[in-house]
């Protein structure tokens, strides 16, 4: 027989750990909710040349990540996205969603890269994106990202630092790229393969640069923030007075700069130390000039990604993490005629509001019990001929230690209801 596995970097979330990622979609579609954020929907599957011009071509994205295809059908060239923005960024004009003016979208699902795969790193891996089109004003960035800090703290994620810096404008930053350019020129010898096919290009993006031998040369090289004068610095500064206003925190990081072309002026990340190299849980900024440079109509932007995965292995180590997705009520039946009553009695109780699972299968009653009690749920409801024969069940309360009680068809609700917080 044939054993079939999951592909390398493609995983299974198994029942134990959704409790996290429902907690996690609880708490962020509430937080985006209080903001005022509408939910977009977004193709898995995107025009490949829609990312080599969006994210940039001499990214790692593009150069080395993509699933892309060429369709045998139609000989479309597609690609499975690698991130959210663009796929956004088309939808907005292709539905011309700014027609009436600014808007405030997220999306959330599955991105695909073909990354090493590593602890918070993998090749299918979920983020919740947050754009919003149309506003130009410093305002919008520091919205975004206090609504980020407000998430972390419904998820009670503690010591996440937030790293910013500006980048500029395309304009602003030509005087500063031939600066750069000249730094890196005149130390060629200690820069890698990937920072020399860069020199050029994207000088910029050297400053991303994880490679520890290339540390002490990027900490000396000239830094866009450090010469900035024109527009863009003029918005970042109120950025941070808006954030010093709101009691943020953060930490302004000159070699920050984010690994996709499309950004200018405010670059962000929030990082946590609890993730070894993958520390970033999420990141974003301005890209005020990509929807210009694909439809020529100026609109300002500013988005942000969300890794989840990384978010849910900070949950995962949270010693008080208290959300659970158990039932409320395990029904236990034994008997020759109380199925269509153990039906009854548990649609009375869904109605209510309350979760059931009813055991299925002739099972002993010690297995029943068993299995009520390794399910997690809070009450047990015991259902015999004698129950059926009376309109009554027998409730027992899992978790304290008191007896089981008879309780009459038309009173079961309002036990549960007086029992559920004890």
């Amino acid at each position: 027989m044939k054993k079939y596995q999951s592909i390398k970097g493609f995983y299974d979330v198994l029942p134990e750990k959704q409790k996290y990622w429902r907690f996690f979609y609880e708490k962020a579609f509430n937080v985006l909710d209080s903001f005022s954020y509408q939910e977009i929907k977004l193709p898995l599957v995107e025009p490949t040349d829609l990312y080599i011009h969006s994210v940039g071509e001499q990214t790692d994205i593009v150069e080395k990540e993509m699933y892309s295809w060429q369709d045998s059908l139609n000989q479309d060239r597609l690609t499975l996205r690698p991130e959210g923005t663009a796929g956004c960024v088309r939808a907005v004009i292709e539905n011309n969603l700014t027609y009436n003016g600014p808007i405030r979208l997220f999306y959330h699902g599955p991105m695909f890269r073909h990354e090493n795969v590593q602890k918070g790193r993998q090749r299918q891996f979920n983020q919740l994106g947050i754009e919003a089109f149309g506003y130009a004003e410093p305002l919008l960035d520091a919205e975004i990202i206090i609504l980020l800090k407000d998430l972390w703290n419904q998820l009670g994620l503690k010591d996440i630092e937030l790293q910013i810096n500006n980048i500029g404008d395309p304009d602003e930053r030509l005087m500063y790229r031939k600066e750069l350019i000249e730094y890196f020129e005149k130390n060629i010898d200690a820069l890698d393969d990937d920072a020399k096919n860069r020199l050029q290009s994207n000088p910029m993006r050297i400053l991303d640069s994880k490679n520890p031998k290339m540390k002490d040369l990027i900490e000396a090289a000239p830094k866009f923030i450090d010469v900035a004068t024109g527009n863009s610095n003029e918005h970042f500064m109120r950025v941070c007075k808006l954030l010093d206003e709101n009691n943020i925190d953060y930490r302004v990081n000159k070699n920050l700069v984010r690994g996709l072309d499309y950004y200018n002026r405010t670059v962000f990340e929030w990082v946590s130390n609890d993730l070894g190299s993958q520390g970033t849980i999420a990141g974003g900024g301005r890209y005020d000039y990509l929807i210009e440079s694909i439809n020529e109509k100026h609109t300002p932007a500013f988005g942000v990604g969300i890794g989840i995965e990384r978010i849910i292995l900070l949950l995962e180590e949270q010693e008080k993490f208290n959300f659970n997705i158990n039932p409320d009520v395990y029904i236990v039946g034994l008997g020759e005629n109380i199925e269509s009553y153990s039906m009854k009695v548990a649609s009375a109780i869904r109605e209510a509001g309350f979760s059931v699972n009813m055991n299925i299968g002739s099972n002993s009653f010690k297995s029943q019990m068993k299995k009520a009690d390794k399910s997690g749920a809070y009450f047990s409801i015991i259902i015999g001929d004698n129950e059926v024969a009376n309109n009554s069940v027998q409730i027992k309360l899992l978790r304290k230690d008191l007896s089981q009680q008879e309780t009459a068809f038309k009173d079961i609700v309002k036990f549960l209801q007086n029992h559920e917080n004890q």
